[in-house]
């Protein structure tokens, strides 16, 4: 995952800080060289590590930290909101243009993923009740026109394309159909190169003449590092862009270009790529972001993914069995089902605040344990898992038997289960004594 490095180094630092009473203006340097090193290593760009220092440090040695009670704490509060600064401060949305449709023209080198983007990004925005329609103007990459089509279909998104036309013609055709067949939202894919070249931007200064996009959105490739933010430099002089989307966010990639790309280039990271799926797309929030970094977790992206998963009528049933005690085996099984939608383990567990990845054992966030308790349950009987009690020990054999698994796995499940149960029958006496509410 993105900036697990620089996230443990970071913790490691400041866990360092935070153990002590009191701190000198020595204290403070050092860790801030070390931090320098931390961003570095990040693939952070050079001017922008040494300036975030500096601001850093600067803020860091005054009085208010030095006597402070818990200095280490307010060194940590301050790194945090320079980076969020340094991220853009606050979340920029993708601008809608007064005059339907919305044009959206996905720029970028080839090989960042804009084709799949585009897709991703139909889909998020039909999720917000938009109507987007996707136009095909790659005519040099093979098979670009059909890989669209593929995506598009997979969300159920119309595409536009005529083929290998003027990609000019084509966007500007695609425009005028919109507005007959009442599209809101025209999303561009456009053609990329392996590298930047007077012939590439030519023909995206035509196009954006020829349509005037709402919005010019820069894919870019996050495991690229420096490159990223050179491309995104280059890009905004030449065409001027008005915002980036971060691909492969999810990869093993150092962060760096997340972190220096709107410092570099003023414009703001809109939105990110985090996974393989295509609804693996989410709204860039430089807060959270810079959470995540600090290990803080991220828990309002959390909730937001599982109210996408969650029904209003799901979450209220669940409510109400637990409730009134009928919460079963079944409930369980279906409760693992749309919580491997909100992703691996692994990636929930780090939204989750005050959680050391580094401490966590690989073996209790493998995504097949899921698997094989899914695998335990479909191999019960509808009056096994509407009534655990009855599972006595040579039904326990048969399951495991059934399911590949062992009656220790077994009794793993039941235990797990009832402690579900009764976690959750504490969390409906506080709904029934206050307005909480659970997040799924």
């Amino acid at each position: 995952m993105a900036f697990e490095g620089l996230s443990q180094k970071l913790q490691s630092i400041f866990k360092s800080l935070t153990g002590r009473g009191k701190l000198s203006e020595s204290d403070v340097k050092l860790a801030m060289r070390e931090v320098r090193m931390a961003l570095l290593e990040a693939d952070v760009n050079f001017m922008v590590a040494k300036d975030f220092i500096a601001k850093v440090t600067e803020r860091a040695i005054g009085s208010e930290i030095l006597d402070s009670l818990t200095p280490g704490q307010q060194v940590i509060k301050i790194v945090n909101e320079e980076l969020v600064a340094l991220m853009g401060a606050t979340h920029s949305k993708i601008a809608v243009s007064p005059n339907p449709p919305t044009v959206i023209m996905l720029c970028g080198l080839q090989g960042a993923g804009k084709t799949t983007m585009s897709a991703k990004l139909g889909g998020w925005l039909k999720k917000q009740g938009k109507n987007p329609l996707l136009v095909a103007c790659d005519i040099y990459r093979p098979a670009a026109i059909d890989q669209l089509k593929v995506v598009g279909a997979k969300l159920n998104l119309t595409v536009f394309d005529k083929g290998t036309q003027n990609p000019v013609k084509t966007a500007a055709e695609a425009v005028d159909y919109a507005k007959l067949y009442l599209y809101d939202t025209v999303i561009l894919d456009t053609a990329g190169r392996l590298h930047i070249d007077e012939e590439l931007m030519e023909e995206l200064h035509k196009i954006k003449e020829k349509v005037k996009p709402t919005e010019i959105l820069l894919t870019v490739d996050a495991m690229t590092g420096q490159d990223a933010v050179n491309v995104a430099k280059s890009f905004d002089e030449k065409l001027g862009i008005d915002g980036v989307i971060l691909t492969k966010l999810d990869g093993d990639t150092r962060g760096g270009a997340a972190v220096s790309v709107r410092a570099v280039t003023g414009k703001p990271i809109k939105l990110c790529g985090t996974g393989e799926k295509l609804t693996d797309i989410e709204a860039f929030y430089p807060d959270r972001m810079a959470s995540r970094i600090l290990g803080m977790g991220d828990v309002l992206s959390l909730i937001e993914k599982a109210q996408e998963q969650f029904s209003d009528q799901n979450t209220e049933e669940l409510e109400k069995k637990f409730r009134t005690q009928q919460f079963d085996l079944q409930d369980f099984l279906e409760q693992f089902a749309q919580m491997k939608k909100l992703g691996s383990l692994g990636d929930i567990m780090k939204m989750l605040p005050g959680i050391d990845s580094s401490k966590i054992n690989p073996e209790d966030l493998d995504d097949k344990r899921i698997s094989r308790m899914e695998a335990i349950i479909l191999s019960m009987t509808p009056r096994e898992r509407r009534n655990p009690d009855v599972l006595n020990a040579s039904r326990r054999k048969r399951i495991a038997a059934g399911s590949g698994t062992t009656v220790q796995e077994i009794n793993q499940l039941i235990k797990q289960f009832e402690s579900t149960k009764q976690m959750m029958k504490q969390f409906g006496k506080m709904k029934g004594k206050s307005r909480f509410k659970m997040p799924f």
